[in-house]
This record gives C-alpha cells, structure tokens and sequence, in this order.
C-alpha cells in the first residue's frame, strides 16, 4: 500500500499508471476525510456527508465510494501535509472545481451541525493552498452553514 501511494504523489503523470479522474477522486475523497479527521471525532453524520458528495458529485455508486474511501482514509494516515492532496488538486482541477471542493469540504464540516477551529482551519488553509479567494471560502462557508 506505502509503495502505491508513493507512486500516486511522486512519479511523474507520465509514469503514473492511474488515470486522472482516479488522482482526481482521491485527491477529493482524501481531503473530505481530512476534514472530518480534523476536530478528532469523525462521527456517523460526516461519514454519510462524504459519502453523499462523492456518489453525487463524482457520480460514482455507493461500493465504489466505500472503496474510494477507504483508500483515501489509508493515503490520509499515511501522509505527511495536505501538500500531497492540494498539489493533484493544483494539477487536475479548474477554478469552478476548486471552489466545488471547499464547498464539498465546509458541508463535511457542517454535517454535525458543529464547526470546531481546527475544522475550519484545515478549510482554510486548503483554500489557500488550492488559490481559491477568500471570499469563494467565505461563500462556501455561508452556504454550508444555512443548510
């Protein structure tokens, strides 16, 4: 598994035998669970908002989505910074995608009904990392929150 992850982050897109929209769903499902990670209690409610945003957004079935899941939760654990997720983020996605995403991670966020400071600071620094604008980031935070 350790060998897979560092052919997903270190090859080069050439040598890397996955496709972009695989990089493109683990980047996206690794950075949802980071978000749930974040406060330290990844509960039943964050659970079920990652996996909704997945089938929905990446139009994938509910067993696919578990799998992606467990993949990114093992790329999560074995990573050293978000670095590694923003970077394929940087390398695979528009603007409008980007901004899909932070959206996608304020309603993993808000999906206990509870935004804890760590929560929000992994948000935001994945924003900054990513380029959104800030007032993007507050946008999104807005609607997550009113929903």
């Amino acid at each position: 598994m350790i060998e897979a992850l560092k052919k997903l982050f270190l090859e080069d897109p050439e040598e890397n035998p996955r496709s972009a929209d695989e990089v493109r769903r683990i980047a996206t499902a690794a950075l949802l669970v980071e978000v749930a990670r974040a406060d330290f209690a990844q509960d039943a409610e964050e659970e079920a908002a990652m996996a909704k945003l997945l089938v929905s957004t990446l139009s994938l079935d509910e067993t696919t989505v578990n799998g992606l899941l467990a993949e990114a939760s093992d790329a999560v654990d074995n990573a050293t910074s978000l670095y590694e997720f923003t970077r394929l983020v940087n390398d695979h996605y528009d603007y409008a995608e980007k901004c899909q995403l932070i959206n996608a991670m304020w309603q993993v966020a808000y999906a206990d009904k509870s935004l804890s400071k760590y929560e929000e600071h992994l948000i935001r620094r994945a924003s900054e990392l990513i380029y959104v604008n800030h007032e993007d980031f507050i946008r999104g935070k807005i609607a997550a929150s009113n929903s």
